[in-house]
């Protein structure tokens, strides 16, 4: 070929390809979705890797180590853990040998996904002797209160009264994967909570427990107190005491008061004796 004519080709090709990568790359741009924010503090984690108190740390901090001993005695106070996909096959045989009683299993989260762990976790406590439960984290940015609640049903957040089986759990808290409060104001979060624990009594029969911390609630729902009368409390902070509570609660039902304990890192206390737990499980 001519060495002019040649030049000639390869421009025009060159120019093809220039604009054909500028409208690729226009295309792309319209319709990939933009890139979760990265919390402060640290990039953000994968979707469904979430768990109870992924943010109490972040936000709410601790003493030099959050390894603390609750004040109240086991006597008065029962022991158990909650437990996420991350966590694996857990060694239950070994923490009902320390004296754990109950346990919470995560079961779902938003309407993407369901711990490949679930089974093992939630069967296996039951089959040491504890009294287990499910819960769901909550990501309000991404579908319905009502969506959720029907999703955490069919996923292993149902209820029997068998006197085995917990009440479910709405883990409402620090976004990680995003801003804190999920694009929410107070009242949009309040009738999302809303609709999601209305939702779970009606597929149930029983009122979910809500699961957060007193700084987020505060934050995000403006210290809201309607669910006090009908939902149980489960409070999260890493301290020797529970703390202030969120408003309309005088007690907590549970207690979040570690992330570093043995074998599983979460561990809580019910505040009441081991009946109290089998009472609250019968509803």
């Amino acid at each position: 070929m001519d060495p002019v004519r040649s030049h000639i080709t390869l421009h025009r090709r060159r120019s093809r390809w220039s604009v054909t990568g500028v409208l690729t790359g226009l295309l792309l741009s319209l319709t990939t979705p933009a890139a979760v924010p990265a919390p402060a503090g640290g990039s953000v984690p994968e979707r469904g890797s979430a768990y109870m108190g992924i943010g109490v740390l972040t936000h709410d901090g601790a003493g030099p180590t959050d390894e603390f001993t609750p004040t109240a005695p086991r006597t008065t106070q029962t022991e158990g853990v909650d437990v996420a996909s991350y966590q694996g096959n857990v060694a239950w045989p070994t923490l009902w040998s320390s004296g754990v009683r109950w346990a919470y299993t995560k079961a779902s989260e938003g309407t993407y996904y369901t711990n490949p762990y679930f089974t093992q976790q939630y069967n296996g406590s039951r089959d040491v002797g504890m009294i287990r439960g499910a819960y769901h984290f909550a990501t309000p940015d991404t579908t319905t209160g009502t969506t959720q609640a029907d999703y955490f049903v069919d996923h292993g957040g149902g209820w029997s009264k068998d006197g085995r089986t917990l009440p479910g759990v709405l883990d409402i808290e620090w976004n990680p994967y995003g801003d804190d409060c999920y694009g929410k104001s107070h009242s949009g979060m309040v009738t999302w909570i809303r609709d999601f624990l209305d939702r779970y009594k009606a597929r149930t029969g029983r009122h979910a427990v809500i699961y957060t911390a007193t700084s987020w609630w505060t934050q995000c729902t403006g210290n809201y107190g309607g669910f006090a009368a009908n939902n149980p409390l489960w409070v999260a902070r890493y301290a020797s005491s529970a703390g202030t509570l969120p408003a309309g609660w005088s007690a907590y039902t549970m207690w979040q008061y570690t992330s570093t304990g043995p074998t599983v890192g979460d561990h809580d206390r019910f505040d009441g004796a081991l009946d109290k737990v089998v009472a609250f499980a019968n509803g």
